[in-house]
């Protein structure tokens, strides 16, 4: 039997998580998720992903607010852990908790690329044609430590970021498994610093888009989709968006062509066909219903 300790947040943590669950051979003496926080509109506490789960199999729990909070150390080194696995946690883990024993962390990218708090929405931002998930041996810098494994995928160019998290989550568990059970016989290899890139904490303002570039404002969709959403400047939300082309010169936001329910939007570069419209504090509508609701025919800016 290996014995886990585990730190995890989201749902891409949830699933690492169950996947340990399942296996025979892993015994979970702790797991160590991030506190409550509140959400929704009216700021109602709400419990991480990885919190449910492990209450739902009657699993030790620890939610400080920093590991360094009394007690936690020691809470982790009474589980006597012969690995601590780390996926979307969102603290750093001091040294005296990375000396207790191995700490694998299951990072969504493929490391030395995007370092840090947002790599699956930078894959899609920067159009990345590859994505994947690398298994790192912990050490005291950001997603910096030795690497012990990869898995990667060839990205569909329609993928939307939910989608793309499923699969990368699917990949992430597998790789943990084999990790843990073949740790011995892995040979860990340094990351090229040289290489490295670091991306940032998403904030709900990254979702403003305008109409110069189609391939930018799709990248932007695919990235954002769920949360924040992709906007522009007067708040209207923008849904079912499909890049058309890439090729065309267009005066800015032009409407193109008013379709059945859609329509088609020139860029600076391209084209884009819209779906969906939702104005600020209103419902959402088709774009054709949008249009008509305002006047707005082909050749006319559509904001």
């Amino acid at each position: 039997m290996k014995r886990v300790v585990y730190m995890g947040t989201p749902h891409y943590a949830k699933e690492i998580l169950q996947a340990l669950i399942d296996d025979e051979l892993v015994e979970i003496p702790l797991v160590i998720t991030q506190p409550d926080r509140k959400a929704g509109r009216k700021g109602e506490l709400k419990a991480p992903d990885v919190k449910v789960l492990a209450q739902e199999h009657n699993l030790n729990l620890l939610q400080p607010e920093k590991l360094s909070d009394e007690g936690v150390y020691e809470a982790i080194v009474e589980a006597e852990p012969d690995f601590i696995v780390v996926a979307a946690f969102g603290q750093l883990l001091p040294k005296n908790i990375l000396d207790i024993a191995p700490c694998i962390n299951l990072h969504a990218s493929l490391l030395p690329q995007y370092r840090g708090a947002s790599p699956v929405q930078q894959s899609l931002l920067n159009g990345d044609k590859f994505t994947g998930v690398t298994a790192m041996l912990m050490e005291e810098g950001l997603d910096s430590g030795p690497i012990l494994g990869y898995r990667y995928f060839k990205i569909p160019p329609t993928m939307l970021l939910p989608e793309l998290m499923s699969r990368l989550s699917d990949d992430a568990c597998a790789l943990t498994i084999e990790t843990i059970h073949r740790f011995d016989t892995l040979a860990p290899l340094e990351q090229n610093r040289a290489m490295a890139t670091h991306c940032k904490k998403i904030k709900k303002s990254d979702g403003l888009v305008d109409f110069n570039s189609a391939s930018t404002f799709y990248d932007k969709y695919r990235a954002f989709e769920g949360w924040p959403g992709i906007f522009v400047e007067n708040g209207t939300k923008i849904k079912d968006v499909k890049l058309l082309e890439i090729e065309s010169k267009n005066k800015i936001g032009t409407i193109l062509e008013i379709k059945e329910s859609s329509i088609v939007v020139g860029c600076g570069v391209g084209s884009l066909e819209i779906g969906t419209l939702q104005p600020a504090s209103k419902k959402a509508v088709n774009a054709k219903a949008y249009c008509v609701g305002r006047g707005l025919k082909v050749g006319n800016t559509l904001f």
